[in-house]
């Protein structure tokens, strides 16, 4: 058997390191301080990075949600999960400035409560979101509108305290319900119109603020956002994107309605697209994969997320699937696509380019906004 260099170890590490931090701070991994702490009432929160919020950690471990896993096990298009609660996040930051507040995991809805929520309503759980089943399998069912929700909690420092200043619950609305007509039956796709789904929003976010304002510690003044987000179809390359948000700041009374355009799409578009959104982004990222592709013989493919907010994009996920038999080829390689990608992709946006085979992950190469080159890493 080969042994590996202690180069090597420290190498997979990386990888390892990179593939755990994910989505949240993916794009700002270099700026991430280290997990020194100060602490504040048996609790301790991490130090402050500009941009970012502090976070609260106890007895030296993160402080996960009480309802932890439900978002993860529950959306039907897995681009959705990581989009969904990272979209909710940067959401949160034009309500609860990084700099005045501290970032909590949701503590005060349990997953038994969440989960009931998100079921059906009927005698047995009155509080159940979703329509009560009407017995019909076909379009005239009732369809289930909500998936999933999740809450990010807002604290601030009251002497050695923390004190619970604000709250955020994310919601996720179906545009799809995939439904049997029978048990272990084949699965069916009824679709939710626009109007359907943003009338039935409305109508729930009451409720929703009522339950969150009957957890205990939660009180009838806590400034509550609500925030809508419609999911992708479960087959789609790309996830959805948050459309409405409304604000709580006493009992169950939201403010008007404020429209949010949050809409993701996949590059190359298609020759059905005739929309104007991204039109730029696929010139200049069908010039990208052709220039990859002339330099390296084995591309099996490469397609792109670019997420857009009021038609102004603001990051670009990135990737490229091929086929290497050497190890100097991946490093060619991917060398020369962060050359490419710098000459032909966005400038001014987080880009963050994936190069795979089938099986395994071989590169990444991340850049910040207006950075002028790729943190690359290369995994061996």
């Amino acid at each position: 058997m080969r042994k590996i260099s202690f180069r090597g170890y420290m190498v997979i590490a990386v990888g390892i390191l990179i593939l755990t931090v994910g989505g949240l701070y993916f794009f700002n991994m270099n700026r991430v301080s280290p997990t020194a702490t100060k602490k504040a009432s048996g609790v301790q929160i991490t130090q402050s990075t500009p941009g970012q919020y502090q976070t609260v950690i106890k007895d030296g471990r993160y402080l996960v949600s009480a309802a932890r896993g439900i978002t993860a096990t529950s959306e039907p298009n897995q681009l959705d999960v990581k989009h969904f609660e990272s979209s909710l996040l940067e959401l949160s930051k034009s309500q609860f400035k990084p700099a005045q507040y501290i970032f909590q995991e949701g503590q005060y809805l349990t997953a038994d409560t969440v989960t009931n929520l998100l079921a059906r309503q009927s005698n047995d759980n009155p509080n159940g979101l979703n329509p009560e089943d009407n017995g019909k399998t076909d379009d005239s069912r009732n369809p289930t509108y909500v998936q999933t929700l999740t809450e990010q909690d807002f604290m601030s420092k009251q002497g050695n305290d923390l004190k619970l200043s604000g709250m955020v619950i994310g919601v996720a609305m179906n545009t799809q319900d995939q439904y049997q007509k029978e048990k272990y039956g084949a699965n069916y796709t009824q679709n939710i119109s626009d109007a359907d789904r943003v009338a039935y929003g409305k109508k729930i976010a009451p409720k929703i603020i009522a339950q969150v304002r009957a957890q205990s510690g939660v009180s009838d003044s806590t400034p509550i956002v609500i925030a809508m987000y419609a999911n992708s179809p479960a087959d789609s390359l790309a996830p959805g994107g948050f459309y409405a948000e409304a604000k709580s700041s006493h009992g169950d009374t939201l403010s008007d309605w404020t429209t949010i355009s949050d809409k993701s799409i996949v590059l190359p578009k298609e020759a059905t697209d005739t929309s104007k959104l991204g039109s730029d982004e696929n010139s200049g990222f069908a010039n990208f994969k052709n220039d990859i592709a002339n330099f390296f013989p084995n591309i099996a493919g490469a397609t792109a997320v670019a997420n857009f907010k009021s038609g102004t994009l603001t990051r670009l996920d990135v990737k490229v699937n091929t086929q290497f038999y050497s190890q100097t080829e991946i490093e060619s390689f991917t060398t020369y696509v962060s050359q490419s990608a710098l000459k032909f992709l966005p400038s001014n946006v987080p880009v963050r380019i994936v190069v795979q085979t089938a099986n395994e992950l071989q590169a990444i190469l991340i850049r910040n906004a207006n950075d002028k080159t790729f943190t690359v890493t290369v995994l061996n």
